[in-house]
């Protein structure tokens, strides 16, 4: 999260490259060829566009497809949140910089404020509603609860995604591991001595040195 090629920046490939969207930057002054709605021609290159109408989706969300309409535009969380009320990523910042929106993108965290829904199909798409029930926490769940390590809660569904996200990877960091690997993440409460807290009971880690910060 805090290097540039970490998990928080492990965006999907979208179906529109860079030089595809050079090209199509150029369509005035190349005057393509329009062949439909959703192709145009560009450099002698036929290229698929999307919109400005909804466009039919299917994203799967905690291993059950679904199927909606949205518009290119709209983002992962808001498509979630907006269209299949699945609502236990939050929207915070809403600029990829503090962690409430972190689902996992086939076992990766990401910030869904910052990855169109369109492109997140044929991915899994896990969210905090898969982790656990009421009646049966996951261990990363209990542990938030049994350290305390929430008070407004807005922020507390992003960390415990990311937290899976790195258990999984690494079962039992070190302090420093988790430092850095939840750096993305922010709690505006200030709790994070409770977060360390329940990261090190989750994985069996050590106790937590006294750095500021997640």
């Amino acid at each position: 999260m805090a290097d540039e090629d970490d998990v928080k920046h492990d965006a999907p490939e979208s179906g529109l490259s860079r030089r595809d969207f050079l090209k199509i930057g150029s369509i005035t002054a190349a005057v393509p060829l329009v062949l439909g709605p959703k192709v145009v021609e560009a450099a002698g290159e036929q290229i698929p566009i999307h919109g400005p109408d909804k466009v039919p989706i299917t994203l799967t969300i905690n291993g059950k497809k679904q199927s909606l309409q949205v518009e290119p535009r709209v983002t992962l969380l808001d498509a979630m949140r907006n269209h299949l009320d699945v609502t236990g990523a939050k929207r915070v910042c809403d600029r990829a910089t503090c962690g409430a929106c972190t689902v996992l993108l086939d076992g990766r965290a990401v910030y869904s404020c910052s990855i169109l829904a369109i492109d997140a199909q044929g991915r899994n798409i896990t969210t905090v509603e898969a982790l656990g029930t009421p009646d049966k926490l996951h261990p990363i769940q209990r542990a938030f609860i049994d350290n305390d390590a929430s008070q407004c809660g807005f922020c507390t569904p992003g960390f415990i995604v990311a937290a899976k996200a790195m258990l999984d990877r690494n079962p039992k960091p070190t302090p420093e591991q988790v430092y850095h690997d939840l750096s993305g993440n922010f709690c505006r409460c200030g709790t994070y001595k409770g977060l360390r807290a329940a990261i090190a009971q989750a994985g069996g880690s050590p106790a937590s040195t006294g750095k500021k910060g997640a």
